[in-house]
């Protein structure tokens, strides 16, 4: 078992399941986890909160407040390393997807800055409702982890799906969950990556924009993601996407569309990764229609485009690791050593086109990867899904990594 040592929060709701709670806080105990027990005020119809705090060796919580005193929810959120509710009834599951907040498992769910899973008990028309099937799909999309229900005997007396997982398989999800976690070092950390070109107009049918695919960006963002974190992918124009749906693929066109999707993402992004290759400039202005072809010599009036890394790294936090990239034909170290500390990045990723196999297109990638200090570490020829594992390696020794993780 890997719970030794881990506190968990038992909330319980008002569902007949609620008898199997003393079991399961004893199996908890058992595999050497510290568990706290709060329940909803009908919870009490069907489960003692004496056998609760019989069996937790814990004080079991029902109110926001006694009248006497106040417990602090922001307090018990923060106090755990995961919470379950379990059972979780349909009503709780309702308020829980739409942030209602009318008692202390509630208060305490939106409070959690821990994992939540939820282990959902009720009769199987409950269960196949359409709104039951949106709330879990809501609940689902913010991150929490449903625990699967059983098939069996339900409270009505009929045979089906909805039985709240038995307390065993609850312990064994949680064992699964702690042990991935130990090889996942970024569970719960949000991380950004940008990838592929950008596409700055001429006119309905023109563009300026450059051959990157998006094959590096890509295999990072999927590289972070088989570490725990949760990537949002800021992708450009490309055919290519990842194989995993779980990443948050956010899709732009131009490199102002980039910035903005990418300034967006960062309010909350521990870790960035600008691998993408944006356009320099674009177009002072787009033509509504096609450009004629004209005999004489044809101009076009650039601007700069938003510089997305130098922007980043102005606003950058103490808790924020920023990598940027650097893609250098000629004085290639030099070029992306002064474009680390100008920018005021915490790594950059030095691709140059004189190596063969390099650069845009390829499956495989040469990098050098370098820090603020000057020490640098070069990668040889290898799959791209090899040099983006050797990054998030190299991000996660830096030594202000724990900040962000």
């Amino acid at each position: 078992m890997h719970l030794s040592g881990k506190k968990i929060i038992l909330a319980v709701t008002g569902s007949i399941a609620a008898y199997k709670t003393p079991d399961l806080v004893r199996a908890f105990v058992k595999a050497g986890a510290e568990v706290k027990v709060i329940m909803t005020p009908s919870a009490s119809d069907f489960v003692s909160p004496l056998s609760l705090a019989t069996v937790s060796k814990h004080p079991v919580l029902s109110n926001v407040s006694d009248g006497s005193s106040w417990n602090n929810h922001v307090e018990l959120g923060r106090w755990a390393d995961a919470m379950v509710v379990a059972p979780c009834s349909a009503n709780t599951l309702g308020k829980l997807a739409n942030g209602l907040c009318d008692n202390l498992v509630c208060a305490v769910y939106l409070s959690a800055a821990c994992p939540v899973f939820i282990a959902p008990a009720m009769d199987e028309d409950m269960w196949l409702h359409p709104a039951t099937k949106a709330n879990l799909q809501k609940v689902k999309s913010f991150g929490n982890h449903i625990i699967p229900v059983g098939h069996g005997e339900l409270a009505s007396g009929l045979f089906g799906e909805g039985r709240m997982a038995e307390p065993s398989d609850i312990v064994q999800h949680f064992s699964r969950f702690f042990s991935d976690q130990a090889d996942k070092p970024l569970i719960g950390v949000h991380a950004l990556v940008t990838a592929g070109p950008t596409y700055e107009r001429i006119d309905p049918v023109r563009f300026i924009g450059n051959f990157s695919t998006g094959k590096m960006g890509i295999a990072i963002a999927e590289s972070l993601l088989d570490r725990g974190a949760d990537v949002t992918l800021v992708l450009g124009p490309t055919h290519l996407q990842p194989s995993n749906s779980t990443i948050k693929v956010v899709r732009v066109e131009s490199g102002q569309e980039m910035y903005f999707a990418s300034l967006e993402a960062f309010k909350t992004a521990r870790i960035s990764i600008l691998a993408a290759a944006v356009a320099d400039y674009r177009p002072d202005e787009v033509a509504p229609e096609k450009i004629k072809k004209q005999d004489s010599a044809f101009s076009l009036s650039m601007t700069r485009t938003t510089d997305i890394l130098a922007s980043l790294g102005k606003i950058k936090r103490e808790d924020q690791v920023l990598v940027g990239f650097a893609l250098e034909t000629n004085n290639e170290h030099s070029n992306a050593l002064k474009k680390l500390h100008e920018k005021n990045a915490d790594l950059i990723v030095l691709n140059s086109l004189q190596d063969e196999g390099a650069g845009f297109g390829h499956d495989t990638n040469k990098v050098t990867i370098l820090d603020a200090s000057g020490e640098h570490v070069t990668l040889p020829l290898q799959s791209k899904k090899e040099v983006a594992e050797a990054i998030v390696n190299h991000i996660l020794d830096l030594r202000h990594v724990e900040k962000a993780v």
